[in-house]
């Protein structure tokens, strides 16, 4: 199945960034290949697409995802009752992590330091080179989302911003930026969740 034709077809107001989310999947999907992770960051209903992205990629979104047979291997030679319960249940995931969900490093560079370095923080101590960081901002202007962008570049980490309006700061640091077309905050996050539906999707099909 094309997602990305469907995606289209659904939101035909989207047919002005399907390079732009081919795009994305590229940088996603060759990072993966890679060994790399998606670093995924936004504020209030962004914090929540970044979450949501999270748990499509590292279970099963819409297709079974087996274990690989080595993996079965090993973990029935370590204990047969542990495995028996482990291999119908366990999946393999696609790294992802949302940098908005750790209270507690996130309230102490809020407390020690300055909320805005929270996301840019996380990126310089997690960040790796073959990994991705996902900034999500409807204006594209929110800073502690620019400076992890910023911190990503300085790391040779590739961006992708997903954002609304004419793409804010956020677009001038990304090497893709999907924009969505609107202009009012829910309208551009009522794009933002297929959009990033779809490239869940088409990560799904590529690695299972």
């Amino acid at each position: 199945m094309d997602h990305l034709q469907q995606l289209i077809k659904r939101y035909p107001q989207l047919e002005p960034v399907r390079n732009d989310i081919n795009t994305a999947f590229d940088i996603i999907s060759e990072s993966f290949a890679k060994g790399g992770k998606l670093l995924i960051a936004g504020n209030g209903g962004s914090a929540a697409d970044a979450e949501h992205i999270v748990g499509e990629l590292m279970k099963n979104f819409a297709k079974k995802r087996s274990l690989p047979d080595m993996f079965v291997l090993n973990i029935k030679k370590i204990d047969e009752e542990i495995s028996n319960y482990l291999v119908p249940r366990l999946q393999p995931g696609l790294p992802a992590i949302a940098l908005s969900g750790h209270a507690s490093l996130n309230t102490a560079c809020i407390n020690d330091i300055d909320g805005n370095i929270t996301f840019a923080q996380q990126v310089y101590g997690y960040g790796k080179e073959d990994d991705v960081f996902l900034g999500i901002s409807t204006s594209g202007n929110a800073k502690n989302v620019l400076y992890a962008a910023a911190t990503a570049k300085a790391k040779k980490i590739k961006v992708i911003a997903l954002t609304g309006a004419d793409g804010g700061k956020l677009k001038s640091l990304a090497d893709v930026c999907v924009i969505a077309p609107e202009t009012e905050t829910y309208k551009i996050q009522e794009l933002h969740l297929p959009i990033y539906h779809c490239l869940c999707l088409m990560l799904e099909d590529h690695f299972f």
